[in-house]
């Protein structure tokens, strides 16, 4: 049985169990016109001032969500907190931080309502995304579930002669079971789940995939893959002419059709049904437009050559890795995935986002970080037991914008939203 087979089985158990635990959940029944009518739509004043902001940081204090370090009110600490994270440190990047929410998801790992940080300097990236968010609450919550976690290194070997490339995989083949515990050695959190070949010529790459816990694991599984390859250098009775820890086959910190077939990081799935109402009402179109809309832009992306099909995942993902301490650089990766669109009979709109190459953590890394903490603790997303729960609110995320940018655009608000919020005014 394949790792990915099992962790589909283990996908679906979950989803089974949360319906034995809910038997009278309906997360994807959206509600009545009355209930829509019952919701609360309390709203917070947007605009950039020192009241505004003032009243937004007391309602976050309201919801029991500290924000002393995020409002400058509480110093950073000394420079020594940013040993691991800079070399050279000569000050602060101060990138504004806009609050999103709230967000009702009723996933495997994240439940409940989420108020979500979003650092940028993009005039309207924060109302969009909120107005989706608002979108997807009123439909009564997203549905979230992980199916896929793997995250790769790949180093590659070069031999003389395609008959040593086939000596030395008969050779590695076999020390598999080895390699597994020598990574022990290295990590007390790395799980050597698979080792996979690519034969090219006279060179060999050997892709091995980690469970790496709730880290990102790029640092992790580039140590723990030079320790084996070190064993091999060292214990290989044949000649290796050379050999690097990476190929640049892995797809790290880049968009490659093997992350989007496969898995890199955390393969995550958002769904939401929005009733028709919620579309007019919220996202100030139909959904029998928005739906058109999604057929014309995937037919679009395609033609584009892009991989993938989604409109601007990039967005929210930057914005959340920014305030969140995540490897920003990882949303080239990250972003890449799925966006679908339906019409159902009754004429309400579904919509999903599937982003499977999402390389994300809540230790390690740029986590720890005061302001960057504090952000993750806003979602209760910070340190052990919480990567997979943070990995479907960024999903989550990604389809509230998904669906308010389609929505802006098939209803010709799309420059006027930022000609409005996007420009400086005297």
């Amino acid at each position: 049985m394949s790792e990915a087979y099992r962790n589909t089985l283990k996908m679906i158990n979950e989803l089974k169990q949360e319906e034995e635990l809910n038997p009278s959940n309906e997360t994807m029944n959206p509600p009545s016109i009355a209930e829509l009518k019952g919701l609360s739509n309390k709203k917070i004043n947007w605009q950039p001032t020192a009241e505004g902001r003032q009243k937004r940081l007391e309602f976050l204090k309201n919801e029991n969500i500290q924000t002393n370090l995020i409002s400058g009110k509480t110093p950073l600490e000394t420079d020594s907190c940013f040993q691991g994270n800079i070399e050279n440190f000569i000050g602060m990047a101060q990138i504004p931080i806009g609050l999103g929410g709230p967000l009702l998801i009723n996933g495997t790992n994240a439940k409940g309502t989420f108020y979500v940080p979003l650092a940028t300097t993009e005039g309207a990236l924060v109302a969009s995304y909120n107005r989706g968010m608002k979108a997807c609450r009123l439909s009564g919550g997203v549905t979230t579930a992980i199916v896929a976690e793997g995250v790769q290194r790949s180093p590659l070997f070069h031999f003389d002669d395609l008959y040593n490339v086939g000596l030395f995989v008969q050779w590695v083949s076999e020390k598999l079971p080895h390699f597994k515990e020598l990574i022990r050695e290295y990590s007390r959190y790395a799980q050597l789940q698979d080792m996979k070949v690519n034969m090219e010529g006279s060179s060999v790459i050997l892709t091995f995939e980690y469970h790496t816990g709730d880290a990102a694991g790029q640092n992790m599984v580039t140590i723990c893959t030079n320790a084996v390859c070190l064993y091999i250098e060292k214990n290989y009775p044949n000649k290796i002419n050379h050999w690097y820890i990476e190929s640049n086959y892995s797809g790290d910190k880049k968009a490659t059709h093997r992350s989007f077939n496969h898995v890199r990081g955390k393969k995550v799935i958002a769904e939401v049904l929005l009733p028709k109402e919620v579309v007019v009402g919220t996202l100030k179109t139909t959904a029998e437009k928005l739906f058109q809309g999604w057929l014309d832009a995937t037919m679009s992306i395609v033609q584009s050559g892009a991989i993938g099909a989604q409109g601007h995942v990039a967005n929210g993902l930057t914005a959340m890795f920014i305030a969140c301490g995540q490897d920003v650089a990882c949303v080239s990766e990250a972003a890449i995935g799925m966006t679908r669109m339906e019409l159902t009979p009754q004429g309400d709109l579904y919509a999903s986002v599937t982003l499977p190459a999402l390389i994300v953590g809540t230790v390690g890394g740029g986590t720890s970080l005061p302001t960057q903490r504090q952000c993750l603790e806003m979602m209760d997303c910070y340190g052990a037991g919480k990567a997979n729960k943070f990995a479907e609110i960024c999903c989550a995320v990604a389809l509230a914008g998904e669906l308010s940018i389609g929505a802006a655009l098939c209803a010709h608000h799309f420059a006027e939203a930022h000609a409005f919020l996007g420009r400086k005014r005297v």
